[in-house]
């Protein structure tokens, strides 16, 4: 399969051309979409987790040396979670590929969800194609001034949008899980969030708690106008 000429200018931007053009269509093809027609970006999605974690502890323990590991753990939370990928995604233009059905064709380019698990996925299928180095060189092009911004660990997102909505008057935020998925021995959790007053934000996690941090910090995100506190 070859790029078309769309594809092109976000390889180009990648910096990468892929083996497998059918690797990065992929990547960026939502579920909506996917029905009957070629497989989405969920399997990606999941593989590029990991690969993204890898190189980002990594990244981390080779960065700050004196830190204990739970310090770490705090930085490692926010610079993978769902508003972080989100951020990643804007600024290489990612929502203007992706692959939407009719239901997500209108709102669906922006949606912070959308955005990180293509970015995920992406990263996912940089892996595939071009085995780690080429996705660490992707990460680390796009993680590093995000890494040397972090002056300190960052505080858990779930507290500072609870603090955030109890300095409003607008009660404790409430959290649900919505879906479960993949094996037992591995499963994904998406965690719905919800604030009196707002619309709610849901993002993806291998646990409960992680899916509850994504989703406060894409939440907290909007509400205030940010990427997050995490960044």
């Amino acid at each position: 399969m070859k790029l078309s000429a769309n594809l092109k200018a976000l390889a180009a931007r990648l910096g990468y051309d892929f083996e497998n053009a059918d690797l990065l269509v992929r990547a960026l093809t939502h579920a909506s979409i996917s029905a009957g027609m070629r497989p989405d970006n969920q399997r990606l999605e999941f593989l590029g987790d990991r690969v993204l974690g890898l190189i980002v502890a990594a990244r981390l323990h080779q960065s700050f040396p004196t830190e204990r590991e739970g310090e770490l753990a705090r930085r490692f939370a926010a610079l993978v979670d769902a508003a972080t990928l989100a951020k990643v995604a804007r600024g290489i233009g990612l929502g203007g590929f992706l692959r939407l059905g009719q239901g997500e064709a209108v709102a669906g380019r922006d949606n912070p969800a959308n955005l990180a698990d293509a970015c995920e996925a992406l990263i996912g299928a940089l892996y595939l194609d071009g085995g780690l180095a080429k996705a660490e060189g992707f990460v680390l092009r796009e993680w590093a001034p995000l890494i040397a911004g972090q002056e300190s660990p960052p505080r858990d997102p779930k507290t500072t949008l609870q603090e955030w909505t109890q300095a409003r008057g607008l009660g404790l935020p409430g959290y649900d899980v919505v879906e479960r998925s993949g094996p037992a021995h591995a499963p994904t959790f998406a965690v719905s969030v919800t604030v009196e007053g707002a619309a709610p934000e849901t993002a993806r996690g291998p646990t409960k708690r992680a899916a509850e941090r994504a989703a406060a910090a894409v939440l907290l995100a909007r509400l205030t106008g940010t990427v997050s506190d995490n960044e």
